[in-house]
């Protein structure tokens, strides 16, 4: 069955989580399993310790109250657009080297669909969610960073 004809409500809070807690990619990956799909694409979005030429030691997101439900609008958005399976969680507060900061995933009845629409949900997020990320550099220095 094709999300798009799932019925609304609960399902989708499970599909689009903003949460000071580390994220769990297994709850990623089962919001879009489905047995009639036979590629699943998850992407991981890692904190680095680098940026701009800069060492980087730690950052913390911050999101507008509202962003948990901008990023449902666009889990729908995509899930309508695309008819296929997407999930992403996002993490905020105080991260360090390692840490995940995103999971998004989709799942399709083969790889490119899948690809496509995992990589269309990233950029949305980054695009039309209301989180913002603070970097803090190996010098001492900080700064909001795509204000």
């Amino acid at each position: 069955m094709r999300c798009a004809e799932r019925p609304k409500g609960d399902e989708v809070s499970e599909r689009a989580i903003i949460s000071d807690e580390p994220l769990d990619e297994a709850v990623i990956r089962a919001a879009v399993g489905d047995a009639a799909h036979g590629a699943t694409v998850m992407f991981c979005g890692v904190v680095r310790d680098h940026d701009g030429g800069q060492s980087v030691r730690s950052l913390d997101y911050r999101a507008h109250p509202d962003a948990e439900r901008f990023l449902e609008e666009i889990v729908e958005r995509v899930t309508a657009e695309t008819g296929l399976l997407v999930a992403a969680a996002h993490r905020v507060g105080d991260l360090r080297i390692g840490d995940v900061a995103l999971f998004a995933a989709a799942s399709a009845g083969h790889r490119k669909e899948a690809f496509e629409a995992c990589e269309r949900l990233v950029e949305e997020i980054k695009r039309g969610v209301p989180i913002w990320k603070r970097q803090h550099y190996a010098d001492g220095v900080s700064e909001w960073v795509g204000l």
